[in-house]
């Protein structure tokens, strides 16, 4: 079969490798994808939020199938477009439609979605301009740390976790006054701290059943020991030693079947790869957040360790016998690395010739911010997060070892990464 993924990061790239390796794929297009993806299909000049030009894409290549992999085309209603059009109807989309894609879309609708089907998550609010005094009020309410979410898409930026309640009243003002984060912090949701280790949760559904993905936890933050800007995400490891036992068990019956129950009485057909953001408070999970696609920078730790054929899953995803399929994982730990520009999450340059990738060994790169120049055939920067270096091993130590030994390897002007991925997790093992 044909497929075409559309996005251009690090999780496209991992999914283009993973549904490259099947023998069920005859073509693999990534639109408009990277320079390391050109490795592993054909990439296509196409926006992903291009509709009219995806369709002909899909048109002109024979595609039998879609995956969807940022949220903004999601959240902007890529499938909806598919299934509104009479020569792109059949063709099956992995990815939500936008009623369900709003889980991520909009921070109150998800709130709201949690609160009905009584999904465990912080107390909140949610605040716009004409009810600004009513937020301050609500902020001296709170015990700090004070959360600030920005109710709308922000790429993976738009939370603030702040000690001050005086700072917390500016960084809201600035949210929704300002417009720090444009339209995505027209309405802020103020939600309760809750203290405990975060992980991610993933799931594959076809709105009837789901099957359980490999868990990961990234870490977002710029600085070491958490600390600094959010960005993307700085690395990932994966499995999480205590996601395991009774606490999955927790997590399926609290928080992935209410989900999926509550999306079927909506009247919602999810079909795609749900994220739970969740937080371990003292045993029990708690969601603090949705997101209706893959993660990055946890796709390139969660997709190397699944060992079944991803476009049979896929598959039943679109054909609703996704409970008929198996799914197996690979035992060992992956450890993922992103190495970013000099000055990401903030200003930073684009262009700089990336060398010594040809010295790595026993790692995957999945390039993020990359792009080939087809003059010199050199490969450059091209954004914030450039490339993940993700590796196995026995242990978290090996499979960070290796990662850590391969990102010295590759180099590029303002090259940096974070040296404590799974600092939180290795005393767990």
């Amino acid at each position: 079969m044909n497929i075409l993924i559309i996005g251009s990061g690090g999780r496209e790239h991992a999914l283009a490798w993973k549904l490259a390796a099947s023998p069920k794929v005859k073509n693999l297009y990534i639109a408009p994808g990277n320079a390391g993806t050109r490795n592993v299909g054909k990439n296509i000049p196409v926006n992903p939020n291009d509709f009219p030009s995806i369709k002909m894409a899909v048109i002109e290549n024979d595609i039998d199938m879609v995956v969807v992999g940022p949220e903004v085309p999601l959240v902007n209603g890529i499938h909806d477009y598919f299934l509104d059009d009479k020569l792109l109807k059949n063709t099956p989309v992995i990815g939500p439609v936008k009623a369900a894609a709003m889980l991520e879309g909009s921070k109150d609708f998800a709130k709201d979605f949690m609160a009905r089907y009584n999904i465990p998550t912080a107390s909140y609010k949610t605040f716009a301009s004409d009810t600004i005094e009513q937020a301050y009020a609500y902020l001296e309410t709170m015990t700090p740390p004070y959360v600030l979410k920005a109710d709308g898409l922000a790429a993976g930026k738009g939370v603030l976790i702040i000690d001050k309640l005086e700072d917390a009243r500016q960084e809201l003002s600035k949210m929704i006054i300002e417009s720090k984060f444009g339209d995505a912090s027209s309405k802020v949701v103020i939600e309760e701290f809750l203290d405990g280790i975060e992980l991610s949760v993933f799931v594959l559904t076809d709105g009837l059943s789901y099957k359980l993905l490999p868990e990961a936890k990234d870490y977002k933050r710029i600085g070491e020991g958490d600390t600094g800007l959010n960005t993307g995400g700085m690395g990932s490891v994966s499995p999480v030693p205590f996601a395991k036992g009774e606490f999955m068990q927790k997590v399926k019956d609290r928080v992935i079947q209410p989900t999926i129950d509550g999306l079927k009485a909506e009247g919602i057909d999810y079909k795609g790869f749900i994220f739970f953001g969740l937080i371990n408070v003292k045993g029990d999970p708690y969601v603090i957040e949705y997101n209706c696609r893959m993660g990055d920078p946890e796709a390139e730790v969660v997709i190397p360790r699944i060992e079944s054929d991803l476009v049979d899953l896929l598959e039943g995803v679109a054909n609703n016998n996704l409970s008929d399929k198996e799914i197996i994982f690979d035992d060992r730990v992956a450890a993922s690395v992103m190495l970013v520009s000099k000055g990401y999450p903030e200003k930073y340059e684009k262009g700089k010739p990336i060398t010594g990738m040809e010295n790595v060994e026993k790692c995957v790169i999945f390039h993020a911010g990359t792009a080939k120049d087809i003059e010199s055939e050199t490969i450059k920067t091209s954004g914030g997060r450039v490339m993940a270096i993700t590796s196995y091993g026995n242990t978290m130590e090996d499979a960070l070892k290796s990662a850590y030994e391969n990102a010295e390897m590759i180099e590029f002007d303002g090259k940096f990464y974070r040296t404590d991925i799974g600092y939180d997790l290795r005393k767990k093992e």
